[in-house]
């Protein structure tokens, strides 16, 4: 199973930037893919999550600001982030709970992760 980040880097506050994540082991249609972070000294904070049944949802924090999406022929899914806050400074990580092909059971993955700074 890989989950491969990327995206991210030095922001200014107010601007945007897109995080992108590629799966690939896994059966994605139905897999739930999410978006945490974790600042310094932080606890990991899920910031968003797109089941297989098209939902989606936010944390407080990014509701309104981050979108994110999902195209299951590329086996990706994106995070759109507008009005980047020093807040929002953070390594984020590319979440699937998800089954391996031919396994019952789903478990959960995660990819290295990726580091977004946004500076005031």
């Amino acid at each position: 199973v890989q989950l491969v980040e990327s995206g991210g880097g030095l922001v200014q506050a107010g601007g945007s930037s897109t995080l992108s994540c590629v799966a690939s082991g896994i059966i994605f249609s139905d897999a739930v893919m999410d978006w945490y972070r974790q600042a310094p000294g932080g606890q990991r904070e899920l910031v968003a999550t797109y089941p297989g049944d098209g939902r989606t949802d936010y944390s407080d924090s990014v509701k309104g600001r981050f979108t994110i999406s999902r195209d299951y022929y590329k086996k990706n899914i994106d995070l759109q982030m507008n009005r980047l806050e020093p807040g929002d400074t953070a390594v984020y990580y590319c979440h699937a709970y998800a089954r391996r092909p031919g396994r019952y059971n789903k478990n959960y993955h995660r990819g290295p992760g990726t580091q977004v700074t946004v500076s005031s």
